[in-house]
């Protein structure tokens, strides 16, 4: 891509509501742009980050045996007034309700079990057909109080939900361990160090869940965590205080942190498939009812949420799995006609890159890498031509390099399979 040609182009006004990192960097990269408060369009940097940060989040649910699918946004009243969620006060505090012309009721999602489980109901009657395992990517709608943090907080945003349905508890509990091992394998390959921690149901199930909380300064959920193990609690059902003694491995002591939650997992159980009818004949004959589980990434948090841990004072520095391109080329004074070329045959080399073929200032140009934060950098200009080549440099620092144009490609594919092999 050439930058000249770039829909949403870098800015030097920071927005006045921003409080965090991630909303300043992404708002004056040009990764996003507001349409009004909680309501944010995902302009072509930033849709490149989310895509990659999908893609790995679908390569680890196709892993666990779930298949991806499509569910509708706008909801009919009657599926959700048979689990009895449509007026229950928590529900309708964050649901979109509406009429339409003939004065039918409808909402927007804010969640699928529901729409999942009457799915299921119409597909399934045996336990030869379970479990099942589905997942999508899509928008959910809900009215938060208090949207901020660009899309960190946001009334409409990406989600990736999963939906599992078993013959049996055990056989629930042992997909939702494997989904919360695909989770944590997930936020390694986007270099977000999570904790998992205990949590309470909310409006989906009485029963405790688990969150997966970034611990950043910024974050607005407070979490509780033991220094030596694993365990962990969020602040809702937190019952010590902290500097005691870890009440799992009794060694370590129990310390607090600012964090943001980038993923959940409910162990819903059998009420919603109760509620709405769902049954299945098992291997006996007998009709029993099935086991339900949800699984929630939200995408377009997480991309907010590794710019609050990626970044420093000039910019975004993007992990190289969810970096938008892979090489952000430069051409200075003397350096267009070799800057070209390089580009030009990028595609040939299998690299994705960002051409900078700007008429403006060095000075401009560098800070705009900066801001975007693509990881490897490559400047062409004469002083590095005299030098026998171009410059390559990382974006998170060290000392450049000048490399010639025959041996950038394996340069650049060097420095990225240096980061995979540190990574893991």
């Amino acid at each position: 891509m050439r930058y000249t040609r770039l829909f949403g182009k870098t800015s030097r006004e920071v927005p006045r509501d921003a409080e965090l990192p991630s909303h300043r960097y992404l708002v004056k990269g040009g990764f996003i742009d507001q349409l009004m408060v909680g309501s944010w369009t995902l302009l072509p940097l930033g849709w490149r980050v989310v895509n990659r940060i999908n893609n790995i989040i679908r390569e680890e649910m196709d892993k666990t045996g779930a298949s991806e699918m499509l569910m509708p946004l706008m909801h009919p009243k009657d599926v959700w007034n048979k689990t009895g969620r449509w007026n229950d006060p928590g529900v309708r505090e964050i649901m979109y309700q509406f009429k339409d012309k003939r004065g039918r009721e409808f909402c927007l999602s804010f969640t699928h079990e529901e729409v999942v489980m009457d799915l299921v109901g119409k597909h399934i009657s045996s336990y030869k057909d379970l479990p099942v395992k589905v997942y999508h990517f899509s928008t959910k709608f809900r009215n938060e109080p208090r949207a901020r943090g660009g899309i960190i907080r946001a009334r409409e945003f990406l989600m990736k939900d999963l939906y599992s349905v078993h013959t049996s508890e055990k056989d629930l509990m042992a997909y939702y361990e494997e989904v919360k091992q695909a989770y944590l394998r997930i936020f390694s390959r986007l270099d977000m160090p999570v904790r998992v921690v205990e949590a309470g149901g909310g409006v989906f199930t009485e029963k405790h869940t688990h969150e997966f909380q970034l611990i950043v300064p910024t974050g607005e959920d407070t979490v509780f965590y033991c220094d030596e193990c694993l365990w962990g609690q969020n602040k809702e059902i937190f019952g010590g205080r902290e500097g005691s003694r870890c009440p799992e491995c009794k060694e370590g002591r129990v310390v607090s942190a600012n964090a943001i939650e980038v993923g959940n997992i409910f162990p819903l159980g059998q009420k919603y498939a109760q509620m709405m009818g769902v049954t299945f004949v098992d291997k006996d004959g007998e009709r029993k009812i099935p086991w339900f589980g949800s699984y929630g990434i939200g995408t377009g948090r997480v991309m907010g949420a590794i710019v609050e841990c990626c970044h420093d004072s000039k910019g975004i520095i993007w992990p190289a799995s969810v970096t938008p391109y892979d090489v952000h080329l430069l051409s200075l004074s003397g350096g267009e006609s070799v800057a070209e070329r390089i580009y030009c045959a990028a595609e040939e080399s299998g690299l994705e890159v960002l051409y900078d073929d700007r008429d403006g200032s060095p000075g401009v140009k560098l800070a705009d890498a900066d801001l975007i934060g693509i990881p490897v950098r490559v400047i062409v200009s004469a002083k590095s031509i005299a030098a026998g080549g171009v410059e390559v440099s990382r974006r998170s620092g060290g000392k450049a390099e000048i490399v010639s144009v025959e041996k950038l490609a394996g340069k650049i594919k060097e420095l990225y399979s240096e980061k995979l092999k540190a990574k893991s």
